[in-house]
């Protein structure tokens, strides 16, 4: 267990949107002996399912603490997750998709190192992943290791020679791989939410890009998912 010289628990900020990626990322956190502080952002996603699944993970690892705010990106729009434009459900493509929210890991970062720096921690962690994914440029190494950098020279932690960590423990996994730890870590896949456009009773589409991704990642893991697809 990672501890300080004081023999206390170090805390971690983690960003938890409750998505597959994040519910990992947590519990690969608390493996590695942190103590987790999850921080749900609610931006008037339409999927807003997945913050009552940050919520029931946060519950399931019983975390140190569970924060969520509320920062309306709707306001900015741009995006089909913060605007009227539909969730495109004709396979994933090689272009950044419309379902990219401008700057949202930018923002998001931003405000987890701010919450870290309040609370004397320096380790930050984001489920971000470069491999099956979408395209989105806020979820490339360079962009992580940019912002750490950035985090270190904009904030008076940093100036007083105390970095930020910023760990992406799943950077370079595929969604097959991030399947296996999901099964390895003994996470119930159905408390995390993925889907962009869910349903009206509740169901993940099974179309959108993201749910294309999260089911051919355990498909090729050869493991069940338990979430319940509307197609």
């Amino acid at each position: 267990m990672s501890l300080t010289s004081h023999n206390v628990i170090r805390p971690a900020i983690v960003l938890l949107s409750g998505g597959l990626d994040s519910m990992v990322t947590a519990a690969l956190a608390k493996e590695q002996g942190f103590s987790v502080h999850a921080l749900s952002i609610d931006y008037g996603q339409r999927h807003a399912r997945e913050l009552e699944a940050a919520k029931q993970i946060a519950s399931a690892l019983s975390v140190t603490k569970h924060t969520e705010l509320r920062i309306d990106m709707r306001k900015i729009g741009g995006s089909a997750l913060t605007d009227e434009f539909d969730v495109p459900k004709d396979g994933v493509g090689t272009e950044i998709p419309i379902t990219y929210v401008p700057a949202r890991n930018l923002v998001f970062l931003s405000i987890c190192v701010a919450v870290a720096e309040a609370a004397a921690a320096k380790d930050v962690f984001i489920g971000v992943n470069a491999l099956d994914y979408s395209g989105y440029p806020d979820c490339r190494p360079d962009f992580i290791s940019s912002f750490a950098e950035t985090a270190t020279l904009g904030t008076k932690s940093g100036a007083n020679g105390n970095p930020f960590r910023i760990h992406a423990p799943l950077q370079d996994l595929t969604k097959a791989d991030i399947a296996k730890e999901c099964f390895r870590l003994g996470l119930d896949p159905s408390w995390s939410w993925s889907c962009y456009d869910p349903t009206q009773d509740d169901k993940a589409c099974g179309l959108c890009d993201s749910c294309r991704l999260r089911r051919k990642g355990f498909a090729e893991a050869g493991i069940a998912d338990s979430t319940i697809y509307a197609v």
